[in-house]
């Protein structure tokens, strides 16, 4: 699966998911494959990590990983979610949203190393801070 500009809400992808990403948006909702982000250049990936098997799967020579941490993140990942399932009608997506507290922390924000710096919002929580 490689992004090239387009927002993509999928509950689930096999190995190279998101493999030379150059732009665009991905939410993961389910498992991935191994060689996760390889050669990831652009975009942003958000993935749902139940199992908590994320890491051993990831690629991370390109990408940097870390919990989703702040508020525009986290209001944008909700969004891509909320509109998959009215789009969709899953039922799996209305779960996530409907227990959003518990669910919030087992997805990660995954961005290539060299877009952080060029990234509108930062990641980090308290970047935000020192910002305002």
């Amino acid at each position: 699966m490689r992004n090239s500009g387009a927002t993509a809400v999928v509950e689930g992808c096999g190995s190279n998911g998101c493999e030379y990403m150059t732009g665009g948006g991905v939410a993961i909702l389910g498992g991935i494959g191994d060689n996760f982000a390889a050669g990831m250049t652009g975009g942003m990936a958000f993935v749902y990590d139940a199992d908590g098997l994320f890491e051993q799967h990831l690629n991370p020579d390109s990408v940097v990983w870390q919990r989703v941490e702040t508020a525009h993140y986290q209001d944008l990942l909700h969004e891509m979610i909320e509109e998959h399932r009215a789009e969709t009608g899953s039922a799996f997506a209305g779960e996530l949203l409907a227990q959003w507290d518990v669910e919030l922390p087992r997805f990660w924000q995954v961005v290539p190393k060299e877009m952080v710096n060029r990234l509108a919002y930062p990641l980090k929580a308290e970047q935000v801070v020192a910002a305002e």
